[in-house]
């Protein structure tokens, strides 16, 4: 056990846990002991979750700068709006990317035919870091169907390819640096190779039971791999792993609260414009808004 971990696993990130009413959000990206994996700067699980009928999650109008975000359903369904225009209602297997860029706002919220029936709630959002070229483009929005994302299966398992290049298989995703992301199921006595291709890579066992090389893994914890190593997730009963990385950043990202950037300066600046009403509304959601917080929960450790 301690020379596995020795060997192949360099960090193990616990959960920092919070319950927003209804359902748990375990958060391990940005954490203390480290703040990115490859571009991956935030990593938040929610859920899973069952809410009364007539209830639902309304995460209000907010902003974001120099990042993109990437949603991923295991159950439920998110209608989606920002600032560019777009309405997108995201359901399980596919992927919403939505590029920040030099700002974009947008809201979150259960569809009525969910909340008519009890909504479930249950996946994976993430933050990508953008390189410096792209940290002020303009804001994008990209819905891929899950028809449209890459499946893999052998071996008892079923791997969906959500951004990237992996097991011979690449998603159509848009990618801004070298990045792989992947939802792994597996099935009783499932497993599955872990390539060692990527600068910095991480599993993560977001529920059921997994191992890493025949080291037990923990549930709602990261996994950091030791560059070059390749490994295999393998499973007794059944259970879902992440997997993700890329290429690994050269200069520092901050993060404070929404926003993210290389420039300590810029997020000011944002923190400002948010505070002034000088980001653009979000067409059909304009008449609510996320106000600034004095205390962050989401902040860089420098």
């Amino acid at each position: 056990m301690t020379d596995v971990t020795d060997e192949l696993v360099i960090q193990t990130i616990l959960p920092t846990t919070h319950d927003l009413g209804g359902f748990k959000v375990h958060r391990t990206l940005p954490s203390r002991p480290r703040t990115m994996v490859g571009p991956f700067i935030f990593f938040d699980q929610m859920g899973p979750a069952h809410l009364e009928v007539g209830t639902g999650i309304d995460v209000r109008p907010h902003p974001h700068i120099n990042l993109a975000t990437v949603t991923y359903l295991f159950a439920g369904a998110i209608d989606h709006r920002d600032s560019i225009g777009t309405f997108a209602t995201i359901e399980p297997g596919a992927v919403n990317l939505m590029t920040a860029g030099n700002g974009i706002v947008h809201s979150e919220r259960s569809p009525a035919g969910e909340r008519a029936r009890g909504p479930e709630l249950s996946g994976i959002q993430t933050w990508i870091a953008l390189p410096e070229r792209n940290e002020e483009m303009d804001p994008a929005f990209e819905h891929v169907g899950a028809q449209d994302l890459p499946v893999v299966e052998a071996s008892g398992v079923r791997a969906r390819v959500i951004m990237g290049s992996l097991w011979g298989a690449t998603a159509p995703t848009t990618t801004y640096a070298g990045t792989i992301y992947a939802d792994i199921e597996l099935g009783a006595g499932g497993k599955v190779p872990i390539e060692s291709d990527a600068d910095e890579r991480a599993v993560y066992l977001a529920y059921g039971d997994a191992t890493l090389d025949g080291m037990p893994m923990a549930p709602q914890t990261l996994y950091i791999l030791r560059p070059g190593i390749a490994t295999q997730v393998t499973s007794a009963g059944g259970g879902r792993v992440m997997l993700c990385g890329g290429e690994a950043f050269l200069t520092p990202r901050f993060v404070w609260w929404n926003f993210v950037s290389s420039d300590r300066e810029r997020i000011n600046q944002a923190k400002a414009d948010w505070t002034a009403g000088n980001f653009p509304k979000v067409p059909g959601d304009d008449k609510e808004f996320i106000p600034i917080p004095e205390v962050p929960r989401t902040v860089s450790y420098p």
